[in-house]
Order: C-alpha cells, then sequence, then structure tokens
C-alpha cells in the first residue's frame, strides 16, 4: 500500500519502494536539479524540497496550487504553474524563496529549453503555450494550440511538443518562431509527453485509450502505438535525461515511467502519491 501525499523512492537495479517520504497535500509533479541534489515537489498550495542525500524535506516554499514544475539547466530557479492562481512562480534555488510571479492563464504544464533562455508554459483552458523569457521573467509570445496538457523540448531546442487533451493531437511549435509547424493525431486523451535523448522519439501517454503513442520527429509521424495499463495519466519527466557520464547502475535512456508524476534521478525513481 502506497503513503499518500508522498513521494515515494524506488531503487530501479530492484524495482523496490526504498524510502516514502512525506511532502504536502495532492502532490503533482516532481523536478530534479541538475546536480542530483534535490528534488522539488509540487503540491496544492506549496512546494516541498527534498534533499536526496537523505530524503528528508529540507523546505516548504508557499505558492499557489502547484501543478507543473521544471529546474532551469544551471540549476538555479524553478518554475511552477499555479491553475487556480492563474500564474508561474519563480523560486531561487539557492535561497528556496520566490522571487517572481508570472500572470499565465490556466497554466498546466511547463518545460524549459536546454539553454534555458525560455521557459514554455501550456494553458488547458485559454487553448494556448506562452513562451516566458527567463532573462526577464515575462510572456513574450503565446502560441494557439488545442486543450494544452503535457509539454516537452527536444534535446537541441528546435522543437517543442504539446499533448492536446481534448483535440487527441500533438501540437509541433518552432522555438525559433514560436509557431504551430505540425499537428500530429495521436490516441485519445493525451496527456504526458517526452522526448528521448537523443531527441529521434516523442512519447505521449493516452489517458483515455490507455496506450503510449511513439512519434518519429524526423517526420512528426506515429511509428508504434504501445498498450499499457489503465488511464496512464503521467505529469512530468517521465523519461531520463541522457547523464553525462556512463552510469553503471542504468542500462541506457529506454526507461519509460508511466506512473503519476514520475522523475528519474540517478539510480532512484521518484513517484508521487495523492490522497
Amino acid at each position: 500500500m502506497r503513503t499518500v501525499n508522498s513521494v515515494s523512492v524506488i531503487a530501479t537495479a530492484t524495482n523496490t519502494v526504498t524510502a516514502a517520504i512525506p511532502v504536502g497535500n495532492n502532490p503533482q509533479g516532481v523536478a530534479v536539479t541538475p546536480d542530483g541534489s534535490k528534488v522539488y515537489v509540487a503540491n496544492a498550495g506549496t512546494v516541498s524540497v527534498i534533499a536526496t542525500a537523505t530524503n528528508t524535506v529540507t523546505a516548504t516554499i508557499p505558492v499557489g496550487t502547484a501543478w507543473g514544475i521544471a529546474v532551469t539547466p544551471d540549476g538555479s530557479k524553478v518554475y511552477v504553474t499555479s491553475f487556480s492562481s492563474e500564474n508561474v512562480s519563480v523560486i531561487a534555488t539557492a535561497t528556496n524563496t520566490v522571487t517572481a510571479t508570472i500572470p499565465v492563464p490556466f497554466p498546466e504544464g511547463v518545460a524549459v529549453t536546454p539553454d534555458g533562455s525560455k521557459v514554455y508554459v501550456t494553458s488547458f483552458v485559454s487553448n494556448n503555450v506562452s513562451v516566458i523569457a527567463t532573462a526577464t521573467n515575462t510572456v513574450t509570445a503565446t502560441v494557439p494550440v488545442g486543450t494544452a496538457y503535457g509539454i516537452a523540448v527536444t534535446p537541441d531546442g528546435s522543437k517543442v511538443y504539446v499533448a492536446n487533451y481534448d483535440n487527441n493531437n500533438v501540437s509541433v511549435i518552432a522555438t525559433a518562431t514560436n509557431t504551430v509547424t505540425a499537428t500530429i493525431p495521436v490516441a485519445g486523451g493525451p496527456s504526458g509527453i517526452a522526448v528521448t535523448p537523443d531527441g529521434s522519439k516523442v512519447y505521449v501517454a493516452g489517458v483515455n485509450s490507455n496506450n503510449v503513442s511513439v512519434i518519429a520527429t524526423a517526420s512528426n509521424t506515429v511509428t508504434n502505438t504501445v498498450s499499457v495499463g489503465s488511464f496512464p495519466n503521467v505529469f512530468g519527466l517521465f523519461i531520463g535525461p541522457a547523464p553525462a557520464a556512463p552510469v553503471p547502475t542504468l542500462s541506457g535512456w529506454a526507461m519509460l515511467l508511466l506512473a503519476m508524476g514520475l522523475a528519474l534521478l540517478g539510480a532512484k525513481t521518484l513517484t508521487t502519491a495523492r490522497s
């Protein structure tokens, strides 16, 4: 039995839960700092900060009802979406304090470009993606899409893939122009979405179709559909980033983690449990 309102730590070598860390109410997304030292958890009204060395909460940061969460590539900032407050909070990791609040209508998913210059935020109700410049923490563009939920950026930073839940498709945004260049039909209820570290494939979880669509980024077409369990409602990172150096405990990037709010951290996997 899982512990509600907690983050479970799974050892990937044995696929067993090694710790359950109490966090705030209704945890949604998780994000890991690039150095692997901290995990930020989006809860209802707070963000919990977990030290991975001890698997304990070291700070609790007040925000709105948090949904999506992402850390910048340099590890200096965390961007947190709050659907009910209609804004994005910016947290400085050095002090674990909110340094800016950016108005965005009904934000949910969030992703940062590899160079750290832009943050892309989905708006489920407004049917668009807001583009935030990290240098000024202001919205510089709004891209019309569908009922946007999950979002992911390619490793080279050239494209953004957006899962449109009610439209049963994925929008492809060119970051150079912030325009939609392709729309890809997928199986029902696309929610979570992630790009492989080599940028060749995109995996999309279909919550209403009980499968995962595999998109080839070269052609922006679905090349495979994989049946999985019921309601694969993924939110957050669910394909691990490519390690900077070989990691003996991992066999490669092809570990697809299909559970609510999973994140891959070295030889650990983190998953949230809600009431």
